[in-house]
């Protein structure tokens, strides 16, 4: 027998049953439903008991603008940190659509949340046991999603806040257009991918000179021209910001505390770019300090450019990849030559680089299915012992599976051969960040960091913890400078990690400092911690300085995003230190405040980090 003040109650595998059930009867107006998505309004989401526990629906929003497909959805973030079994998504088809949510979130109390790949680890869309029952994920990837490419000097393409990055690049290059810093997972939506100013490993090679159009910091430094849902005085309404505006340059790289509905932004010259890959560098050699001998990372980065190493837990030899441009196919006989030596003498190498024709050509890392990583999760939460035997099965996988795939130097256009992380990749939990620094300082600052984690590791080790399994990560990439913007400009995006320090115009690097985990593993949030704060002391001084990458783990506590100092006080510092105080933190924050003063495009989280 049921109280009256008890509601029915529906568990996770039955919320996604009903909601495939649903699908399959095409019960929503308009006659369309992503998958595992139950209508507003359909009896399917008063379904049975399931065998994960009872999930409450949630109560209907009111008044719900007429047009716009309403549906409750599961949630689940990169990691699966954070999972939520139901929430309200809605499907905008227009950016006038996106007004109209707005508008009626002001005059109901809901928030609206832009939701593009969920390809992320941070509280930014949703929070981990939030409340969620007066929130709204406005997807952006079904229909705001259009592309175009505008010929002209410099030539740009204007795209949908859903539309892809590989989306978004696949079309550039059917015009010859392309971006030479590319992140590795070409499913993000572009308007997400600015929030968080998403960027590459991408360094121009000593001596090359960056082509027009192209930029080598953070892709929000390409932007030219948006357009954001923005408060008028009367209500809410679309508004277009050029890049020589002054309150565009909050906006270029955003925390979702805006909402995007489309960007222009500029593009260079398609390029044709070789990657090759080592595994055979002790890492005391890839990392050694500033001017030593031997294949070391600072030596290909300038001699190559792009490179980035993949340094598996308790194994002597990283993974290192290299980009260098290369307008015709490299073979035996045009191999790049330099104080490295022959940078064509590989293990498994082939006679010549291998052309490909599309992306992520690591089939061995890209094909790897969730229920492995959470097995690993599993097996780690009651045995993290298993560490010292996971990194280096990761490592045997990775030389053979380059070996068999040929993948060891290939070459192609730059999307082909940047892209490589799909969502069958191991979905980690990550933790790091940027150290801002000088070229001249890329070997210091890697060969500092490596020497300290290896030793914290080993120490742990000895104590029989294993609070990392996952590899450390490095990449170097440019910052957002103004004379790579190729229209007038009104400055770099405010609160970039990448962007530059006018006190230290030396300062012309980020080298990303990045290190993994299996979720669930015990400890491991105790480890970023004292990370964390390690690099927050040893990389502040007048050689670098140190800023968390947003779209990842940060200001961690007992879980990540839990240090009230550093999400209330420590990150406003890190963006009013060496900048104009016309143009700094608490200036991106008023704007934000002036374009949504009733806060509609927030969240709790939000609220703490930009109140």
């Amino acid at each position: 027998m049921t109280s009256i003040d008890e509601q029915p109650r529906l568990s996770r595998r039955g919320f996604l049953a009903a909601g495939a059930g649903a699908l399959a009867a095409g019960a929503v107006a308009g006659g369309w439903t992503p998958a595992f998505a139950v209508p507003a309004g359909s009896t399917a989401s008063l379904g049975s008991l399931g065998s994960s526990g009872p999930v409450a629906p949630l109560p209907t929003p009111p008044n719900f603008p007429d047009g716009i497909a309403l549906f409750q959805q599961a949630y689940q973030n990169w990691s699966k940190e954070i999972m939520l079994d139901a929430t309200w998504v809605c499907s905008p088809k227009t950016p006038e659509d996106v007004v109209r949510l707005a508008d009626w979130a002001h005059t109901n109390g809901y928030k609206i949340r832009p939701r593009g790949a969920m390809h992320g680890w941070t509280p930014l869309t949703v929070e981990k046991g939030g409340n969620v029952e007066k929130v709204i994920l406005a997807d952006t990837m079904t229909h705001l999603n259009s592309i175009t490419v505008n010929p002209g000097t410099p030539a740009t393409v204007t795209a949908g806040a859903g539309a892809s990055i590989e989306a978004i690049v696949t079309e550039l290059q059917k015009h010859n257009l392309g971006w030479a810093n590319l992140p590795a997972p070409g499913v993000l939506s572009i308007g997400g991918a600015l929030a968080v100013n998403a960027h590459g490993a991408a360094l121009p090679a000593e001596g090359q000179t960056p082509l027009p159009g192209h930029t080598y910091g953070s892709l929000s430094n390409l932007v030219t021209e948006l357009t954001a849902v923005v408060w008028d005085g009367n209500g809410y309404a679309l508004k277009t910001y050029r890049r020589n505006d002054p309150a565009i340059t909050p906006m270029l790289t955003n925390l979702g505390r805006c909402f995007l509905t489309s960007v222009t932004m500029q593009a260079g010259p398609n390029l044709r770019q070789r990657c090759q890959s080592y595994t055979d560098i002790p890492w005391q050699e890839l990392f050694a300090p500033k001017g030593a001998s031997g294949r070391t990372f600072e030596k290909f980065v300038a001699e190559c450019g792009g490179a980035e190493a993949i340094w598996y837990p308790f194994t002597d030899k990283p993974w290192m990849k290299t980009w260098t441009n290369s307008p015709t196919k490299p073979d035996s006989s045009n191999d790049v030559t330099g104080s490295l030596g022959s940078l064509g003498s590989l293990v498994g190498k082939p006679p010549q680089a291998r052309e490909v024709t599309g992306p992520y050509n690591y089939i061995f890392s890209d094909n790897l299915p969730e229920p492995i990583t959470d097995m690993i999760g599993a097996i780690n939460a009651g045995n993290p012992g298993i560490a010292p035997l996971f990194g280096p099965a990761m490592y045997g996988i990775t030389a053979a599976g380059l070996a068999a795939t040929n993948a060891y130097d290939i070459w192609g256009w730059s999307k082909d051969v940047q892209f490589y992380i799909k969502a069958t990749t191991l979905r980690l939990t990550e933790g790091g960040g940027a150290v801002v620094t000088s070229r001249a300082n890329i070997a210091t600052v890697i060969h500092d960091f490596t020497q300290w984690f290896h030793g914290r590791i080993e120490y742990y080790r000895s104590k029989g913890q294993f609070p990392l399994n996952g590899p450390v990560e490095i990449r170097c990439c440019g910052l957002d400078q103004p004379a790579d913007v190729k229209v007038p400009s009104a400055g770099p995006p405010t609160i970039s990690a990448t962007r530059p320090r006018p006190d230290h115009p030396d300062w012309d690097v980020a080298i990303w400092l990045n290190v993994l985990g299996v979720p669930g593993t015990p400890g491991m949030f105790e480890f970023y911690q004292e990370m964390e704060q390690w690099m927050r002391s040893h990389y502040n001084n007048a050689a670098a300085t140190f800023r968390p990458e947003w779209s990842k783990g940060w200001a961690f506590g007992p879980d990540p995003y839990t240090d009230t100092a550093i999400v209330t006080e420590k990150m406003r510092a890190t963006y009013i230190e060496g900048v104009p105080t016309t143009e700094n933190w608490d200036t991106a924050r008023t704007r934000y405040n002036e374009i949504d003063p009733h806060r509609v495009f927030t969240n709790g989280f939000m609220d703490r980090l930009l109140p």
